[in-house]
């Protein structure tokens, strides 16, 4: 389903999108931060996802259209290579909740922080192929 509107709040950093069917939902920068459909975040496959540590604070420095069919936001951390499909965002509007827990699930069996980054796990700077 694709958005009648999006706004981004700096001030709250929250990503509104609202629907046609009058269905409005914010989505926290941090949600998108540490949900973002990139290979960095995600791996190439299951079991290959890097857990997103330190993001609490991450901005959207800007917000690009791809095409009719997806945004990419530019984070204040740097990350810029997530794809967000109008599909996923819908997704992650519907899910926001059972998402948001399974990540605060997994960063509390990590033992790490929404605030601090943890120490690397030998999953950063590979790229693709490698």
């Amino acid at each position: 389903m694709i958005p009648t509107n999006v706004v981004m709040h700096q001030q709250s950093k929250v990503l509104e999108l609202s629907y046609e069917n009058g269905n409005s939902y914010r989505l926290p920068f941090e949600f998108l931060r540490v949900l973002s459909p990139s290979a960095e975040v995600r791996g190439h496959g299951p079991g290959q996802e890097t857990l997103q540590t330190g993001k609490r604070d991450v901005g959207i420095n800007e917000l690009e259209p791809v095409g009719h069919y997806a945004i990419r936001p530019m984070f204040s951390d740097g990350h810029d290579s997530g794809l967000f499909s109008w599909e996923y965002l819908f997704f992650l509007c519907e899910n926001q909740d059972a998402l948001w827990n399974d990540y605060l699930d997994k960063l509390k069996q990590a033992g790490a922080s929404r605030d601090v980054a943890s120490a690397p796990t030998g999953h950063e700077g590979h790229s693709c192929g490698h």
